[in-house]
């Protein structure tokens, strides 16, 4: 069993509960169940450590620091490949990518941007009065941060968090998933054992309830909340942040948009679009979840699209073959399975999937065809392996549908006019967007969303930037 990390001590708590593996459905051990109070003085040293120590200021420190716990994690890579399969039900060849790997490397790109980020900003001289004034900006941290994060990504999204927030200077409570909270809490244990990362700069929490999240919304104590998760969660911690008025940085849903036109290698663009939408088993808030299609290629390519589904090899994560795992619980995919079953009672039409696979908690890639844009499948997130179909008149029309949606996180084109392309990509209001499958992920591309998708941007100098403050000063010049 993992511990919970305040203050510098591993520390166990008063209760636990269950961790599940998805693809078995079968507890394979325990978590500690951190409560209110554990939340507190979470967040007490974490505003200690802000407030009495050099943190926020040894900027080579900070450096030092991200490099070592980047070795760690480097060093420590296997034993957090296999916790993260078994924990999060990630296949093993995505861990080898965007569910570890890759975002181990946050470390490295803040520390490195950390040596060469301008922290100070003249703004030269004015003149008032017969006096000359300096003035310049000093970017500062932001102070003492609450970084909240999802069961489907945890490495990259934690890492997203934490290193733009420690790179800036500032201290951190880090909650765990409550459905995934080992592998957060083995990030815990390595900042304690392989690291100079002084008590209280970093505090890792794990629990099954909302208690601790109140806590680390509400505090006073707390300067910022970085959130990643439903847009509806989201709208209730920025309701519970404005408390106190916080800045708050939210990273929510998406129901986002590959456009197919009528120019585009169908063949290339439904192989792309199965195989997307079945990456860990859809739940991803930037899958393009709704494929548009020309009216009349409808069929076409909805048969093509079936046919590469039918291709999606499933199953346990551990084996290297498998390209999609399980949902990560029972009532996620309760709820995908309603989602699909109103779908096709409302008059979608279900072309293959639509089953559950016991044991764990698997479900079927799933394709439904004939999808009216306004439909609750077509403007609710699912979060699982499930593909929409609507057809579009022509490009107007596509980019209508596009935007029709409370969402704005991500979204795709594809043609064989690039500009005609980008072009298209402009309209669309999304965050991300990735055209003839491109790939825009890394630790130097911001990420986030428009409308209710998010405030603010994950990774790139962006990130950082949000957990800065910036202070204007002016003297008068000698």
């Amino acid at each position: 069993m993992k511990h919970l990390l305040i203050d510098g001590r591993l520390v166990e708590a008063e209760r636990t509960y269950p961790s599940v593996d998805p693809a078995t459905g079968e507890e394979f051990d325990r978590a500690p169940d951190a409560t209110a109070a554990d939340a507190e003085r979470a967040v007490a040293a974490a505003r200690r450590a802000f407030d009495t120590t050099d943190w926020a200021t040894d900027r080579e420190f900070r450096i030092r620091c991200l490099d070592q716990l980047h070795a760690a994690l480097v060093e420590h890579r296997e034993e957090l490949r296999e916790l993260t399969i078994t924990e999060v039900g990630a296949p093993r060849m995505l861990t080898h990518a965007n569910q570890l790997d890759v975002p181990i490397e946050m470390f490295r790109y803040y520390a490195d941007l950390l040596r060469e980020y301008p922290m100070t900003e003249e703004l030269g001289e004015i003149e008032e009065r017969g006096r000359r004034h300096r003035r310049w900006v000093e970017k500062e941290a932001a102070g003492v941060v609450a970084a909240i994060i999802p069961y489907n990504y945890p490495n990259q999204i934690g890492f997203a968090k934490l290193a733009p927030s420690l790179a800036a200077g500032c201290t951190v409570v880090l909650k765990a998933a409550p459905d995934t909270p080992l592998v957060t809490l083995a990030l815990g244990e390595l900042i304690a054992e392989h690291t100079d990362i002084p008590p209280g700069v970093v505090n890792v929490l794990s629990s099954s309830g909302a208690a601790v999240g109140e806590v680390l919304t509400t505090s006073p104590d707390v300067d910022v909340v970085t959130f990643t998760g439903s847009t509806a969660t989201g709208r209730r911690v920025m309701e519970a942040a404005s408390r106190t008025v916080k800045r708050v940085f939210l990273e929510l849903g998406g129901k986002s948009a590959m456009i197919l036109l009528d120019d585009a290698d169908f063949d290339t663009a439904a192989m792309f679009s199965a195989f997307m939408i079945c990456s860990h088993a859809g739940q991803g808030c930037a899958l393009t979840s709704r494929l548009l299609v020309p009216r009349d290629r409808h069929d076409e390519i909805v048969e093509k699209v079936a046919a590469n589904l039918a291709r999606v090899t499933y199953g346990d994560p551990r084996d290297p073959k498998t390209y999609m795992g399980p949902l990560i619980s029972e009532a996620q995919r309760d709820k995908v399975d309603g989602m699909v079953r109103r779908a096709v009672e409302a008059g979608a039409k279900l072309i293959t999937g639509g089953e559950r696979v016991d044991p764990g908690f698997f479900y079927t890639p799933t394709l439904l065809a004939g999808v009216d844009p306004a439909s609750e499948i077509a403007q609710e997130e699912i979060f699982g392996p499930v593909l929409v179909v609507i057809p579009y008149d022509d490009d107007d029309d596509a980019v209508r549908i596009a935007n029709d949606s409370i969402y704005g996180l991500s979204g795709g084109v594809q043609s064989a006019d690039q500009d005609r392309a980008i072009a298209i990509a402009r309209r669309v209001r999304s965050g991300t967007f990735s055209i003839n499958g491109g790939n825009y992920f890394g630790p130097d591309a911001p990420f986030g969303g428009y409308k209710q998708s998010g405030i603010g941007r994950e990774m790139g100098v962006a990130g950082l930037e949000e957990f800065l403050e910036r202070k204007t000063f002016a003297v008068v010049a000698s």
